[in-house]
Parts: C-alpha cells; structure tokens; sequence
C-alpha cells in the first residue's frame, strides 16, 4: 500500500503512536472508490493504536486542488461544501471507530481556520516561507504550467493552504503524519518543511499508490463513470458488480489493498486463482468483504441474490427496482397496461411484439424445446395468457431466450 514516505517512518510507527491525518475534499457528496485506498489506510494505522484524522477540506475545497489535474477544478461554493460534507462524513463512520477510548477518530473541518484566516497575516506569516521557485519545481504545477490554460493564482496558493492545515492539526491535535495518494507527495513535503521552519519539529509523511487496473485505466472509473459509496449514485447491486468483474491480474492487489482479510485467506485466495481462476473464489470475497463493508449484510445479499439471478435463479424475492439494476443494459418495450387487462396478452404476441423473436414460429418451437422463460420461469404452454398478476410487481417482466438473450418488458 506504501508508495513512498519519509524517511525513518516505518520505525517511527512500530514504537510510537501518532496522530495521523488524510484531507478529504468536498467535490461531491460521497466518496468513491478511489478513495476507499487512503480511507482504509487511516483504519489499518487506527487498528494498530494510531489516532487517525480525517480532514474534510470545506476551506480547500473553495480552492481546488491541482494535483493531478489538467485543468481548473470548478468551485464550489460554501451550501455545496457542507452539503457534500455532511455525506462524506456519515459515510467515514462505516471504517473508523469514533467511540473508542483510546484512540478515536475525527473528522475537523479546515473551513474552521482557513475561513477566518486574515490575507494580510497568512502572507506574512506563512507565505514568506515559501519561495515562488519551490512551489514551481512541483510536479502538480509544472505539469499545469505546461498545459494550454496554465494554472491560476487561486489554485497555484493551494500548496501553501494545505501546508498550513498541516501545522495547525500539528498544533491543535499533535498530528505528526499525513498521509494521501501519490500525487499529494509535494503537498505533503510542503507541509513538513513548514512545520520543521516554523515550529523546529520533525513531522512526516506517507502516500499511497494511485490505483490503476491491468489495463493501465483509473481504478473505479467505469463507462457509466465513477463508482460510488453512495447507494444513490452507485446501487449496491451495481457496487457488488465492479469488484466482481476485477480482472485475474488485480484481484490479488486488491484483496490486499480493500479487505480486512489475512495473509493466509489472501493466499488461499491467491492459489486459486492461479489453480482455478474460471471459479472466480477471489472476486466473489472481493465482492463479499467490500460490499458488506461499504454497505451492510442485508445489501450484500441482495446484491448476491440479484447476481444470480442471470444464472436462473427464482426472481420472486427481488424488487423492481432491483430487476431494473441487473437488467439496465437489456433491450426493454413498453406495453399499454390495458394490453394485460381481461384475459391478458398472448405469450406468442408478446414474444414477437418485444422483438425476443422473429416470428410466432419461431416462438412456437422454442417454446416447444423448452428455450422459452418468463421471469426465470421455463414456459411451456404456447397458448398461454400474460396479464399483470405475472409482472414483477405489476410493473415488469422479464423475458428469455435461452441461456442469455433477454427481454424487458415495462408496464406503463
């Protein structure tokens, strides 16, 4: 999970507790999974004694941050901060323990101290610790140097702002590391050379790679875009799916970085996929341990529940929302509710109508050869009737032809 650090840190954190922190920054109202890497590394320190912070950026996150960026985040204003504030922490509470004793978690928000900061005194004060010089040799601002729209003033102040959370968490809560993904390395070294200017204290660091897949793409970008914590933006089931979906070549990385199982689990897990990767053991308990984290037991098993669902399993349990997760990417026709009043609409109008088949012969046999199923339900009676009682609460039904070409009919 280590990516690189300052120097001497792993000794330092084998015989010392300290007081760490990560900024989290309220450019939306849940976190993604690009963020479980950072989150989990403040759990994993809590559970070895180590009192983690996390920074929730209502000051910063009126600036934008340009690390890692190729052009200008938009800014929010103060409403969208706290709004996506409040979301960020609720979620927080799902890894980190704020009710322990000894050492508790929290969450601070830097709007608390940046928001009354006077200009004239954080230039004064801080600003004349930082050479313009320093700042450009950066990574994350050389980069937007060379880009069309070069960086503005607002987001080149950044470096210093996060600097100054630094030492005022140091200050405030004796926070001796912080730590971030890879991109945050220059920020972070900006704010322990202040400390160590301002203060005469040794403080330090520590990032995390930036997760990519085998294919060289952002970790928890998706087509349908990111993948949230969030159930509104990401369904469980959907969340379930894109840890199910990891490819053999990341799996193992992944249990490492995203579960709280031990060496030994990961190494069986490991042997399998190398022995028998077509069972796909490791990604089902990728699937599992982040899911019920993320979520709750009660969402896994619906998640796993509407999973198999497109192996044949019953769908009486499941909702319509959930047959319209699994199934969104299915071709889907509307139909008239009358058209399913009375005695309802034949099974074979119905097979042709929603385009399942070409012709009622073909319906026919298929029927016939047992290659039809309606809600998972092999159907074997061609002069069938269909009418709303059969629908998925009496909005939707589901139409096969064999193994895995679906239908969607909608009830409107």
């Amino acid at each position: 999970m280590v990516y690189d650090a300052t120097p001497d840190l792993k000794e330092i954190l084998a015989k010392e507790k300290l007081t760490a922190y990560i900024g989290f920054d309220p450019t939306a109202s849940s976190l993604h999974v690009g963020s479980l890497l950072p989150v989990m590394g403040l759990a994993r320190l809590q559970r070895f004694g180590h009192s983690p912070i996390a920074l929730a950026g209502g000051g910063t996150g009126l600036i934008g941050d340009p690390s890692g960026k190729t052009q200008e985040r938009q800014l929010l204003d103060e409403r969208q901060a706290a709004e996506n504030l409040d979301g960020i922490r609720k979620q927080l509470v799902r890894f980190l323990d704020f009710d322990v004793k000894s050492n508790p978690a929290r969450v601070v928000n830097n709007l608390d101290w940046l928001g009354s900061l006077r200009m004239i005194d954080f230039l004064r004060n801080v600003g004349k610790y930082f050479t313009v010089n320093y700042m450009l040799a950066k990574e994350s601002v050389k980069r937007r140097l060379d880009a069309e729209d070069g960086i503005s003033y607002t987001e080149f102040t950044y470096m210093m702002l996060q600097a100054y959370d630094y030492l005022e968490l140091c200050d405030e809560y004796d926070c001796t590391l912080q730590m971030g993904g890879s991109d945050q390395w220059g920020n972070i070294v900006a704010g322990a050379d202040l400390i160590r200017k301002m203060r005469s204290r040794r403080v330090h660091g520590l990032v995390f790679p930036l997760v990519t897949n085998s294919a060289g793409a952002k970790f928890g970008k998706t087509e349908a875009g990111a993948v949230w914590l969030d159930p509104e933006r990401t369904s469980p089931y959907r969340f379930y799916q894109f840890w199910l979906n990891t490819d053999d070549r990341d799996v193992v990385d992944f249990l490492k970085y995203f579960t709280w199982l031990t060496r030994d689990e990961i190494d069986a897990l490991e042997a399998s996929v190398r022995d028998s990767p077509e069972r796909r053991e490791a990604q089902r308990a990728l699937a599992s341990s982040v899911t019920s984290m993320v979520h709750d037991e009660t969402e896994l098993k619906r998640a796993e529940r509407a999973s198999r669902v497109l192996f044949g399993e019953a769908m009486d349990a499941l909702s319509f929302t959930d047959i319209m997760d699994v199934f969104e990417d299915v071709p889907s026709q509307d139909y008239e509710r009358t058209e399913f009043d009375g005695e309802g609409l034949g099974l074979l109008d119905l097979l042709t109508g929603s385009g399942l088949t070409g012709s009622k012969g073909e319906a026919r046999r298929l029927i016939r050869s047992g290659g039809i199923y309606m809600n998972n339900v092999r159907q074997s009676d061609e002069l069938r009737r269909v009418t709303i009682p059969d629908c998925i609460e009496g909005k939707v039904l589901v139409l096969r032809k064999g193994q895995k070409n679906y239908r969607l009919v909608q009830i409107v």
